[in-house]
Parts: structure tokens; C-alpha cells; sequence
């Protein structure tokens, strides 16, 4: 017996008109009247636009299947598709082409406050929202009690949702949608709004949806929760899908291709740096693979790769770097005679490729610059230039409540144990 399709996309498209004013005729007269005006204006104004418009199509010829209990990433960057086709599948709006299949109730979370009605309490919202769900009252009732201790507004009840915060909003507009039991839900981007606390609340509750079989459309820029929670990604491209399968290795692709080309500075000739006998020539940074990259991911070890080339080798010579954060603060120093003399690499005549290996779970999620770093018994500086800028995308691994953001410029992964034991 074959697996059930909770979603099926045929071809789906959607095309946007953008530009162009919109006329508005109160009358059949004036529609008339505008529409026999129009030709003589450009007779008149040759050289005058006349509300000019142009189509973009937001989606094009997007074509996938979402089994019963899958839970689906969707990834991509800004105006990549993603919010679009999610309020699809949501009946938001319809697709210009194509169609959507859909076999059970869609609970939606799009925006914060999707479905609320301003002047309604929190209270009456949630019947609401069950209502435009198909619930019934019986069913509401029923979780209610879970839906208000989720949302932590108990307080605020029965006060009307245009005067909470946006922090009450979200949490309470989350709590219905993963609450009400349907057997779709769809969430774009609820980890952007809410402190650490509630983000790590928001995706137990999803891990627990995931795992009651129930089927999960996902679109977050978070790539560690996307890895984390996500049975399969999707990732989408100007409308179209480019990418799909194993979060892994679609979430890496898209990292790689991201950073695009930089995270390498080469320099030739007279444009190396340094006093002539020691000459900074490339600075890299490496990625698990050994390619060349900008960005990487915190749960997978990556290396900060130098070639010098000297002429002579001074006495007291140390090869190294500062790791700095966005703020210019230095997270760490290392040099290439840090560890026991045996264990230095040697140094000979020419050019030399040195590596720095950064273990796998040591940095945060943030922006780092390597800033080389040669001098004489690290006193006389020879090099003090060449930055290479590079992201860290933060995979805390298992654990469903390490994915919340934490401050610091390290954010490893530690063992505890119980009265030191272990």
C-alpha cells in the first residue's frame, strides 16, 4: 500500500503585477468614458508612459509531493518563492496556473497574528480560529486549557489582541496553529519573532507535531532548525524548485553557494604582504570538503589556510592570526608555535602552505574575520593585514533546545553529568 499525499503541487504558478495604476470607476459611464479617452491622450502625449505595469511570476512550474508525517523545509533566499507558495497551499491566495492538492486541514502561521481578528480577545480568537479550522466547539474546548498555557497570556485572556505586544501575538497565534490539531501545518518563519525561551517552546512543539505523524510545511532562514527538524528540504530559486532532498546535503549546498566565491584573499607580485623576506601570499578558508569558502557550519570543522613564502627564516618567526567578531573584538590568537615544538610545522625556503585547524562545535553563529598576523618572536610585526570574512551558520546538533540563539562569541556543545559523575 503506497504512502499517503498529505500535499501535491502540479505545476503551480503565480504571477504578480506590479506598476501600472489602478483606475477606479464608480460607474459604467466613467468606464466608458476612460476607455475611449485613452487612445486620444497617447495621441496627444506621444512620449508619456500610460501606466505602464510589469508581470513577475513569484512562482514557476513548481511541481512536489509532501507524504503523511513528512516534515518539508523549503529554503531559499529572500523573494526565492517561499512565503508565496506556503499561502497557496494556506488558500490565501490561488495560484495563476497549476494546482494544489490537499488531503486534510491546513493550519497556517504565515505572520504574526495570521486570522486574528483585532477587535476579538485572545479568548474569542481561538474559537475563531478553530471555526475557520472546521473544529468544532467540543474539539476547541478541549485543548483550550493547553492552547492558553502554551501562549503564557492567561493574563491578558480576555482583552483584545489589538493591544498586545507583538511578542503576545506570536505567542499566542503559535499556540492555536500547533494546537488545534490539523493535519497540515504550515509555518513561515515563527523562529524570527520571540525571545530564546519561546524559540526553543516553538520547536519541541513542532518536534512534537513531526512526531505525531502529522505533516509540517517549514520556511525558516534558521538553518540549524531546518536541519534539526526537517525530513527533507526543498530548496527554491526565483520561483522554481533548484534543489531537493536530505536536509544535510541540500542545507550544505546551499550554504556553499551562498558565500559565493569569497572567503579567499590571493595575492601576486608586489601585492603581497610583508618586508620582502617574508611575504604574505594567500589567506583561505577551508571547508570540511577542502574547498574554499565563506560560510560554514558550526557542528563541522573547517581550516584557516596560509601560504608565505619566505626568503630567509628568521629567527623567532611566528605565523598566525586574530579571529575577530563583527564588532572587531578578538575571539582568539593562534600561531603556528602554540602547541609543543614537536609538533610545529617546519619551515623551509619558498613558499610554505600552512593550516590552522578549527575544531567542529567551538564558534557561534555570527560574522568572523581572520586577520593574519606575522611578526619576529611577536614583538616586531611583519604582517598586521589581509582580513578574509567568513559566516558561521550555528548546527547545535541533536538536542531540540540548543537551536535557540545564545550570546557569546563560542557556543560549544558540552557534556553534563550528575554530581560529577560519568
Amino acid at each position: 500500500m503506497g504512502s499517503v499525499i498529505s500535499v501535491k503541487a502540479e505545476g503551480v504558478g503565480k504571477r504578480y503585477r506590479i506598476g501600472g495604476a489602478l483606475e477606479k470607476h464608480t460607474t459604467l459611464r466613467d468606464a466608458v468614458a476612460a476607455a475611449v479617452k485613452r487612445p486620444i491622450e497617447r495621441l496627444r502625449h506621444p512620449g508619456s508612459a500610460t501606466h505602464v505595469s510589469e508581470e513577475i511570476w513569484a512562482l514557476r512550474d513548481v511541481s512536489l509531493e509532501v507524504e503523511e508525517g513528512e516534515v518539508l523545509g523549503l529554503i531559499g533566499s529572500n523573494g526565492a518563492g517561499k512565503s508565496t507558495f506556503l499561502k497557496i497551499i494556506s488558500r490565501i491566495t490561488e495560484p495563476t496556473e497549476g494546482e494544489i492538492h490537499l488531503n486534510g486541514r491546513v493550519g497556517s502561521l504565515l505572520e504574526v497574528g495570521t486570522g486574528f481578528h483585532a477587535e476579538l480577545t485572545g479568548r474569542e480568537n481561538i474559537y475563531l480560529n478553530g471555526a475557520i479550522l472546521g473544529m468544532t466547539r467540543a474539539e476547541i474546548n478541549r485543548r483550550f486549557d493547553e492552547i492558553v498555557e502554551f501562549s503564557e497570556i492567561s493574563r491578558f485572556l480576555d482583552t483584545p489582541v489589538k493591544r498586545y505586544s507583538s511578542g503576545m501575538y506570536v505567542r499566542l497565534a503559535f499556540a492555536v496553529a500547533a494546537h488545534l490539531e490539523p493535519e497540515i501545518l504550515v509555518i513561515d518563519e515563527v523562529l524570527a519573532v520571540g525571545d530564546a525561551a519561546f524559540q526553543a517552546k516553538c520547536l519541541g512543539r513542532m518536534e512534537d507535531v513531526a512526531n505525531a505523524g502529522r505533516t509540517v510545511l517549514f520556511v525558516s532562514h534558521n538553518m540549524q532548525a531546518i536541519r534539526s527538524l526537517c525530513t527533507r528540504v526543498v530548496e527554491l530559486q526565483q520561483g522554481t524548485v533548484v534543489d531537493s532532498g536530505p536536509p544535510s546535503e541540500v542545507v550544505d549546498r546551499y550554504l556553499r553557494l551562498q558565500g559565493g566565491a569569497s572567503g579567499v584573499l590571493e595575492l601576486e607580485g608586489d601585492d603581497r604582504l610583508g618586508d620582502g623576506e617574508v611575504l604574505l601570499a594567500a589567506v583561505r578558508i577551508l571547508g570540511p570538503d577542502r574547498v574554499p569558502t565563506s560560510v560554514v557550519v558550526s557542528s563541522q570543522p573547517f581550516s584557516v589556510q596560509m601560504d608565505v613564502d619566505l626568503e630567509s627564516i628568521p629567527y623567532g618567526l611566528t605565523i598566525g592570526f586574530d579571529l575577530a567578531l563583527s564588532d572587531t573584538t578578538v575571539a582568539f590568537r593562534s600561531y603556528q608555535t602554540d602547541a609543543d615544538p614537536s609538533e610545529w610545522p617546519e619551515l623551509r625556503r619558498g613558499r610554505n602552505r600552512l593550516e590552522c585547524r578549527i575544531p567542529p562545535n567551538l564558534l557561534n553563529a555570527g560574522r568572523y574575520t581572520v586577520l593574519p598576523r606575522i611578526s619576529i618572536d611577536r614583538q616586531r610585526w611583519i604582517v598586521r593585514g589581509g582580513a578574509v570574512s567568513f559566516d558561521v551558520q550555528r548546527d547545535a546538533g541533536a538536542s531540540i533546545h540548543a537551536l535557540a540563539a545564545k550570546p557569546g562569541a563560542v557556543a560549544p556543545v558540552l557534556t553534563w553529568a550528575r554530581d560529577g559523575s560519568g
